[in-house]
């Protein structure tokens, strides 16, 4: 899941944590509570228990809770067996594991996009 630049969390939402609003950072963040609003990051891990309702743009996302929103990631997008998305989808590359819950449509484009152009498409799809 991670390569060499990315091996650990940077930022952790713990469980029983509600918090709202824009997270953009450089690194990984892990949400285990329940965060509402946009992020914007190199890597997104939604645990079990964790809840994100916005959008997310990262070059990987990996949900084993549940994300309600477009999920824009230049690299792959993993749903665990037991993680639920709500929202389209836009990746190279995309895992659904048994018993994993996806509702919305998915793009899968061969090359991925790079973090502006995925910045620049999520940025005109939320002031729309």
């Amino acid at each position: 899941m991670f390569n060499k630049k990315h091996d650990r969390i940077e930022t952790l939402i713990e469980v029983n944590s509600e918090i709202k609003g824009i997270i953009t950072l450089k690194g990984t963040l892990r949400v285990d509570g329940y965060f509402e609003g946009n992020v914007k990051a190199d890597w997104v891990i939604v645990g079990e228990k964790g809840h994100i309702k916005g959008d997310m743009v990262a070059s990987g996302v990996v949900v084993g809770g549940f994300a309600e929103g477009n999920i824009h990631a230049s690299e792959y997008i993993e749903i665990m067996s037991k993680g639920r998305v709500l929202g389209d989808v836009d990746t190279q590359k995309l895992a659904i594991l048994e018993g994993g819950l996806f509702e919305g449509h998915s793009k899968m484009h061969p090359g991925g996009k790079t973090e502006k152009e995925l910045s620049v498409e999520i940025r005109n799809q939320i002031e729309q």
